[in-house]
């Protein structure tokens, strides 16, 4: 089984609203139970704020570290979900379920190598 990184794309500003969050909360926990009974969960969380977050940069000789999100137009990355599939396929239905959950934008990437090069 590989692993796969389901990242949701989340737009810019404050939370949503209670009435909307709530049942996507409740969605989002009925996705994880699903990827825990299916054997698939290996690593999921939500992610702080985009403006708390730091980029380090190599630039010439030196690292330098800029406040703030990598610039990505009117969204940023709000959580990330780390799963074992069989195959890209597999990985991608998760990907399908987890944006019908969040109602967000979901991306789907393979990680490079074998999953015990991950975990060692």
């Amino acid at each position: 089984m590989k692993h796969y990184l389901l990242s949701i794309e989340q737009p810019d500003g404050g939370p949503a609203a209670p009435e909307i969050l709530e049942p996507v909360m409740r969605d989002v926990a009925a996705f994880n139970e699903e990827l825990r009974a299916a054997g698939a969960w290996v690593f999921a969380g939500g992610l702080d704020r985009a403006e708390a977050s730091v980029v380090v940069r190599f630039h010439g000789d030196d690292v330098v570290t800029t406040d703030g999100p990598y610039e990505r137009e009117d969204e940023h990355a709000g959580g990330i979900c780390i799963v074992a599939a069989p195959d890209y396929d597999a990985a991608i239905e998760w990907g399908r379920k987890l944006a019908r959950a969040t109602t967000l934008p979901v991306e789907v990437r393979e990680f490079q190598g074998e999953p015990q090069e991950h975990l060692a």
